[in-house]
């Protein structure tokens, strides 16, 4: 009793800890035209790998743009075009996944084979060859992933309405007349949710990290938009003369990706939620 009352202790302490932490993160991808001291994009060859100042606070990259504001304006990409993917990919894939569980038959055949075909490839090889069809872009970056990883929602939550449609509830909700609809919104979409939510932090850490990897590639933000991993690549030629332009922006990925982890392991633990 004592050990479950401090593991749930540990679990609310994490969750507030890792909530406040992508609190700071939204505020910064919010508030970042106010928050950067220079202009992300703006060229200074004079001012070219100055080490940190009261100007330059994390110093300058090779053409003498300020790091510290392209690592904030990179946040508004790698964090907003992430949030819109998961959110695209989990709307998808909730309509999916309740209505092959709920309809059964051949509609959900028809859908899971669908989700199978998509699944039969690997998930990045699969992204680099629509961005190839489609050519180049973050538009079309964010569009193959969201087409993607709506499959691993659906599948997931298919599975969940399965087993809430042997629930007896469910059953007396049939039986006293409830439309369809009204069953799904009452007794499958709230029993749904949690176990989701839980999912959906630990996808936004995967999330950030393929956007990233696109980017590093040279295949999602293009030159000079601000974007952590392609501010990566661009430090890259320069990792042994100045490796702070790859190390900034890789730390920045690096808590991103652990705090969604952790709250995803937090809320799992709080809400005893197993991870699939």
């Amino acid at each position: 009793m004592i050990a479950k009352f401090r593991d749930s202790l540990k679990s609310k302490k994490m969750i507030v800890i890792c909530s406040i932490i992508m609190c700071v993160l939204f505020f910064i991808t919010l508030f970042a035209p106010w928050l950067a001291p220079n202009d992300p994009i703006a060229v200074n060859l004079a001012h070219k790998l100055q080490s940190p100042s009261l100007d330059y606070p994390l110093g300058t990259d090779h053409l003498g743009r300020c790091t510290l504001s392209r690592i904030l304006y990179g946040a508004r990409i790698s964090l907003g075009f992430a949030t819109l993917i998961f959110i695209s990919s989990l709307s998808i894939g909730l309509v999916v996944g309740i209505i092959a569980g709920f309809k059964g038959g051949w509609v959900d055949q028809l859908l899971m084979r669908l989700g199978d075909g998509v699944m039969a490839f690997p998930s990045l090889l699969l992204v680099l060859g629509l961005v190839g069809i489609w050519g180049a872009g973050l538009k079309q970056v964010v569009l193959a992933l969201i087409l993607v990883q709506w499959v691993y929602y659906a599948r997931v939550i298919r599975g969940i309405v399965l087993s809430l449609k042997e629930q007896n509830y469910i059953a007396a909700a049939k039986i006293s007349g409830s439309s369809q609809w009204t069953i799904i919104k009452k007794h499958i979409i709230p029993n749904v949710l949690p176990p989701i939510a839980v999912m959906g932090t630990l996808e936004m850490g995967w999330a950030i990290m393929d956007l990233s990897s696109m980017s590093f590639l040279g295949l999602g933000v293009q030159p000079p938009t601000p974007e952590w991993g392609a501010m990566i690549h661009e430090g890259k030629s320069y990792i042994r003369t100045n490796p702070a332009l790859m190390i900034y922006p890789g730390l920045m990925i690096l808590l991103v990706v652990v705090t969604f982890n952790l709250l995803g392991e937090a809320l799992s633990e709080r809400f005893g939620i197993k991870r699939r």
